[in-house]
């Protein structure tokens, strides 16, 4: 457990002493454990600390709600001094996690040696949406709207790996029940001039099939404005394209760091 001001964040620390850090981001009600696909080969050639975020589920203690961006940019950049990072920290940041990671990068250029964005939400494009309709019925907590929205959401899932779908359905029921409401802050998109001012080295990866906002606009978006951003589009998997192609995923974003 790692002290800030907002409370004891839990970090699963993996990889060989003194080798480049590399810093993971989950989504929204998600943990660290989300990267257990990926974790193995991250941590071969990195030392990587995969994070519970504070004010989210997760193995965490908050003593002081996280109430708006900055609170969450000083919680991290905190939770980085604690941990003794430094100032050359990879980041790889999925969904709300990659929102957070691109703000954090935007804040303190200085501190990021490399950025991966795995569908970030929002950042690049709007949201749809039937994603906020969806979500919204999601967050009643009615198991049909919940189990709905992860299998639209996940649609790849369910169709390679039905189990590991359905696990997902039971695990978002699960965090609904044990977790407060809080406050949520939503991410935005970024204005041109944000991100073609984006000088941190970046991959940014979606999936074919995202569901969130639309990969090719996503994509098109970033060709037109930050040409410096490496983005790929992810074949034959949506929001799940870290589980659906994990292996595929793993190479890229080595390959990206390993530069």
């Amino acid at each position: 457990m790692a002290a800030t001001s907002f409370g004891r964040t839990f970090v699963r620390i993996s990889g060989p002493d003194g080798a480049a850090p590399l810093v993971l981001l989950p989504g929204m009600t998600a943990t660290s454990l989300l990267w257990t696909l990926n974790i193995r080969a991250f941590s071969e050639a990195h030392r990587t600390f995969a994070i519970d975020p504070i004010g989210d589920v997760g193995r965490r203690e908050c003593s002081r709600p996280l109430r708006c961006l900055n609170d969450h940019l000083v919680w991290l950049d905190e939770l980085f001094h604690t941990l003794g990072l430094g100032s050359a920290v990879n980041i790889v940041g999925l969904s709300h996690g990659g929102w957070l990671a691109c703000q954090f990068a935007l804040s303190f250029p200085k501190r990021i040696n490399k950025m991966v964005l795995l569908a970030p939400a929002a950042t690049v494009q709007r949201f749809s949406v039937e994603f906020l309709i969806r979500g919204t019925l999601a967050a009643t907590r009615r198991r049909h709207f919940v189990r709905a929205v992860v299998q639209w959401l996940f649609a790849d899932l369910v169709l390679k790996d039905p189990r590991r779908a359905d696990a997902a359905v039971d695990g978002m029921l699960r965090t609904f029940q044990c977790m407060q409401l809080r406050r949520v802050i939503t991410p935005t998109v970024l204005q041109d001039d944000e991100l073609r001012g984006l000088r941190v080295p970046t991959l940014f990866m979606v999936g074919e099939n995202e569901k969130i906002y639309a990969a090719r606009k996503a994509v098109l978006r970033l060709q037109r404005l930050a040409p410096q951003i490496t983005a790929e589009i992810i074949p034959g998997a949506g929001h799940d394209f870290t589980i659906v192609q994990a292996d595929m995923v793993n190479r890229k974003v080595l390959d990206f760091l390993g530069q």
